[in-house]
């Protein structure tokens, strides 16, 4: 199951919205109604990158458009091999004749423990994908609203070297808004530091 789409809105420095991408979309449209002056910018949480929303027409028109972000991908229909309909798409795998004799001999068969190999690899890398998407997401948004201030580039360099204490200090004197998020952001980059607790 994947995590819905979470968004956040800056004017200028300061945060606007975070939330639903439906729900951020309608407070972008209404501060920019009042004829803001600051610059409105967005940004996707979980890649740090920036996002344009469609803003013309109602509240209710905005949401409607916004609401299949949250919605899970739909598995294609029109492919007839594998069960479509729980999920299973087949394709192609090349494997020399030992893995397959190996692959043979394995309780559930060949399709079974391919999956079962892949689940316990997914399992085994997650920590690791969730720290590198967190420094990505993070060191992107620095670089688009932090990338002028002092010690930006001495805590990407922390971010990456998954130091939180001097990412913290390095950060203090950022814009709060800004700095806070971009904390909140990198949070997951540190769980893997030396020292951190493994789960």
């Amino acid at each position: 199951m994947s995590n819905p789409v979470r968004c956040t809105a800056f004017i200028g420095p300061r945060l606007l919205a975070s939330g639903a991408p439906g729900d951020v979309a309608i407070a972008v449209k209404k501060a920019l109604e009042r004829e803001t002056r600051d610059p409105v910018v967005i940004f996707d949480d979980a890649t740090g990158r920036q996002v344009d929303f469609d803003l013309r027409g109602s509240d209710e028109e905005i949401a409607a458009r916004l609401k299949d972000l949250n919605a899970p991908e739909q598995v294609n229909a029109t492919r007839s091999p594998g069960r479509p309909k729980l999920g299973v798409i087949s394709r192609e795998v090349t494997l020399l004749p030992r893995h397959w004799d190996w692959l043979s001999q394995q309780r559930g068969g060949a399709s079974a423990e391919l999956r079962r190999l892949v689940d316990a690899a997914r399992k085994a890398d997650e920590p690791l994908q969730a720290a590198r998407q967190a420094q990505q997401a993070a060191d992107l948004f620095m670089m688009a609203m932090l990338g002028n201030e002092a010690n930006y580039e001495g805590a990407a360099r922390a971010l990456y070297a998954a130091d939180r204490d001097l990412f913290h200090e390095l950060s203090e004197p950022w814009p709060a808004d800004l700095r806070d998020h971009a904390r909140s952001l990198a949070e997951p980059a540190f769980a893997l530091a030396p020292g951190a607790r493994q789960a």
